[in-house]
């Protein structure tokens, strides 16, 4: 087993996504985003049967939906299923969070 390229499959100011097609299991997956300066409105939603852990790894993102607030460097929240939160980026600088999510007790194939 050789390790995952990640950070240089990111298109500037986009996601990537490490999934099933990559590690062949549908038990978890990982998302790489990086929001531009000033970049608004992207969308995070674990989706039904899955939850999902958001943590701002570079930068404070600020947050609306079932969470509202600053999402401050370093730390993370938590999502399940349908709730919804839109990432904005209002610094002026990049900004890099992850998304760390997996089927839900409920929600196992």
């Amino acid at each position: 087993m050789k390790p995952f390229e990640v950070i240089r499959n990111v298109d500037e100011g986009g996601e990537y996504i490490l999934g099933s097609k990559q590690t062949k299991s549908h038990a978890c997956y990982l998302i790489y985003g990086v929001m531009m300066a000033g970049e608004q409105g992207r969308e995070i939603k674990p989706g039904e049967g899955h939850e999902e852990i958001v943590l701002a790894l570079k930068g404070d993102l600020s947050v609306d939906g079932h969470f509202t607030g600053l999402l401050q460097q370093g730390k993370a929240i938590h999502l399940k299923g349908e709730e919804t939160c839109w990432l904005k980026n209002e610094s002026n600088a990049d900004a890099v969070y992850i998304v760390s999510g997996g089927h839900a007790e409920s929600g196992q194939h």
